[in-house]
């Protein structure tokens, strides 16, 4: 058995008026990947952040490498081999790679306060070139894709001497390509016996690249599992959510009305972008848009909503030609978009969900004159969203900011729901949420649609497109290559058009 780097005992975290972490015990052996799991606001974030030194611990003990560490702040972490990689890339995109690697350490000619660019070219060459990495530490890191990036911030945490590597979500933006490449080069990781603590919503992940996985709940320890493989998915999840899971996620009714057209796509076209896009949608349907990474899904729901423009094609609502030039546009015609990043362009975090959610129907609670709000009828209808989605937050005056990742989305949903759009249009609703979440925005979807509302939905999750989806349009490159009935699609049929082969 490997030895053992890191131990953390007892470990307990309070926030007010929540036990965020009941003496969780968790360790890590040298090159291991140990994988964390467990719904939004089990405790995978609140246990990372004590030992990168974000939190302080209010109980417990570290160990590393058998010896008592206090750690306080992040530069104690660094100090002793801990890295972190996390969801959000930290990468300056103005700066090129050599000037990222070396951000706030960057080294000086001798008895001047020049800056040695030789030596920050150099070295940062030598860490790239020694991972195989086809990447010139020249390059400005602007315009680079997201797979490149992670890549580059795996070279920033090891330029940092790190023994101790966290990835938080490393895969949720990647193509199947760039996740690939992210596993080859953990392997190489794990061979120079670099440690990994993983964490992931996509259990498929573990079998692949972890070598023993810890499940948390409600901020406590469930159970580790020292063999991997001899545990199944739905084990898994039953342990996380703790209950026995059933798929309930797949829709097992057709409500989808084509009889009644609501929206109609012709030719929609955005130069060096999508050509000639043309899709339609009913009442009461759900409309899977697939593709790989870059094939142009979210550039043409975000022209649709009218946050980019078109250089030609027409959109119909309701059987009517329509012109929309903005978002406010698309709103008047009952259309809303749940973007595929909420936190940046979904949602205002600092404010709270009673505001997030009336955010783009304020007026309804405004007197005739548009002055003054009616907050008693404001407050009661956050309320019955809050309700009725089954949002789990102290009141409607939280910061939304402070919810986990699948009460975000829904508050994201409900800021919709307010505005009695029928078109909705979810990009990646699921990303970056549980598995006890997922199942709860997809019987909201559901509703949706026995409602009559219309539902668009891009997903990266070959699953999920085929379990909910009544019909699939597939792009690739910024082109439709074929659409698809429920009854007919399959895993390969879907890769096969985004592939285009």
């Amino acid at each position: 058995m490997a030895e053992t780097i890191l131990e953390m005992k007892k470990i307990k975290k309070h926030f007010p008026g929540v036990l965020a972490l009941n003496e969780v015990d968790f360790d890590l052996r040298k090159g291991e990947v140990h994988v964390l799991i467990g719904e939004n606001g089990a405790g995978k974030s609140t246990l990372i952040k004590i030992l990168s030194g974000v939190y302080k611990v209010d109980g417990g003990e570290i160990f590393i490498d058998g010896k008592k560490r206090t750690i306080t702040c992040p530069n104690d972490a660094k100090t002793l081999g801990i890295g972190v990689i996390y969801q959000e890339l930290s990468l300056l995109p103005l700066l090129t790679v050599g000037e990222n690697l070396f951000l706030g350490q960057l080294p000086h000619k001798p008895h001047t306060f020049a800056v040695d660019w030789k030596r920050v070219y150099g070295e940062s060459q030598q860490f790239l070139d020694k991972l195989g990495l086809p990447i010139n530490s020249r390059e400005t890191v602007k315009g680079m894709g997201i797979g490149r990036q992670q890549m580059i911030e795996v070279v920033k945490v090891l330029a940092s001497n790190a023994r101790i590597i966290i990835m938080d979500e490393p895969t949720s933006s990647l193509s199947d390509r760039e996740i690939e490449r992210l596993f080859s080069m953990i392997q190489m990781l794990k061979g120079k016996g670099i440690s990994i603590i993983y964490i992931s919503h996509r259990l498929n992940e573990l079998w692949k690249i972890g070598d023993r996985v810890t499940v948390l709940k409600d901020g406590c320890l469930v159970k580790t599992i020292d063999d991997i493989d001899g545990i199944t998915s739905d084990e898994l999840v039953s342990l996380m959510v703790g209950r026995k899971f059933e798929d309930s996620f797949a829709r097992a009714d057709n409500y989808c009305d084509r009889n009644i057209e609501t929206l109609r796509v012709e030719n929609l076209t955005r130069d060096r972008v999508f050509e000639n896009i043309s899709l339609v949608a009913h009442k009461g349907e759900i409309v899977g848009i697939a593709g790989l990474v870059g094939a142009g899904r979210t550039e043409v729901v975000s022209a649709i909503f009218g946050v980019d423009r078109c250089d030609g094609g027409k959109v119909f609502v309701n059987g009517e030609q329509i012109a929309i030039k903005s978002p406010k546009d698309a709103i008047k015609y009952g259309i809303g978009l749940v973007p595929e990043d909420r936190k940046e362009k979904g949602l205002v975090l600092r404010m709270s969900v009673k505001d997030n959610v009336t955010l783009a129907s304020l007026e309804q609670f405004m007197d005739k004159l548009g002055l003054v709000v009616n907050f008693v009828q404001e407050r009661k209808k956050v309320q019955s969203f809050i309700d009725d989605l089954r949002i789990k937050t102290p009141g409607i005056n939280q910061v939304v900011v402070n919810l986990s990742g699948g009460n975000q989305q829904k508050v994201a949903i409900a800021k919709w729901l307010c505005s009695h759009v029928h078109i909705l249009i979810m990009d990646e609703p699921t990303r970056g949420i549980d598995v006890g979440a997922k199942e709860e925005v997809y019987q909201l979807m559901n509703e949706l649609v026995k409602n009559g509302a219309t539902i668009i939905m891009i997903s990266s999750e070959l699953p999920e497109i085929l379990r909910m989806s009544d019909r699939i349009y597939v792009l690739h490159e910024g082109k439709v290559t074929g659409e698809l009935s429920r009854a007919e699609a399959t895993e390969e049929k879907i890769m096969h058009l985004a592939w285009n082969s």
